[in-house]
């Protein structure tokens, strides 16, 4: 089983990209799961949501504490939540961030990835110039760096699920998927 973790704020698509994760996944075949976490329902509050996917059925249904993977929306928040937390050795993290992998200082046993995701909203115009929705555009960088979901999977889940900017956002996750840097 793969499990998930996505880092974000509130506003910023965490809830909604696990949903678009396991919708994909699902599409491929795969048993899934999502849901989100969160205290204080409000704009800009540190959210979590959870992802598992599997090739069997899943019966576990609590909050995921040793991921596979952890997807932070907003790059500041590395520096305010440990994002790391149960993160399993070798585990990916996938920041949104315009800097190289390596010039986060996480372990070694971790591989990083990193997207310009916010960059890409503003190209295509999802969101504002000051609060990008980046959440598809992160999952296209999330299906090149670790293939848990395939991009044809994603860019039809986002069409469908998106409906008004559904071709938008499919670029935006196309475009993440050709631009993530890994290390």
């Amino acid at each position: 089983m793969i499990e998930i973790r996505i880092h974000g704020r509130g506003g910023q698509g965490a809830v909604i990209a696990s949903k678009l994760l396991v919708t994909a996944a699902a599409k491929e075949g795969k048993k899934v799961q999502a849901f989100p976490i969160f205290g204080a329902e409000r704009r800009g509050a540190p959210v979590a949501a959870f992802a598992r996917i599997d090739e069997e059925k899943i019966r576990i249904h609590s909050e995921i504490y040793t991921p596979d993977c952890v997807i932070v929306l907003d790059p500041v928040l590395y520096k305010t939540v440990d994002v790391t937390a149960g993160l399993k050795e070798g585990g990916w993290i996938l920041l949104n961030s315009p800097q190289p992998p390596s010039s986060f200082p996480f372990p070694a046993h971790f591989k990083v990835a990193t997207v310009d995701a916010s960059s890409i909203a503003i190209r295509h115009k999802l969101g504002s110039r000051t609060e990008p929705i980046v959440n598809t555009a992160i999952l296209g960088a999330f299906a090149k760096a670790t293939g848990i979901v395939g991009i044809e999977s994603l860019a039809e889940t986002v069409r469908e699920a998106i409906p008004g900017k559904g071709k938008e956002n499919e670029a935006a996750a196309r475009e993440a998927y050709e631009l993530v840097e890994m290390k």
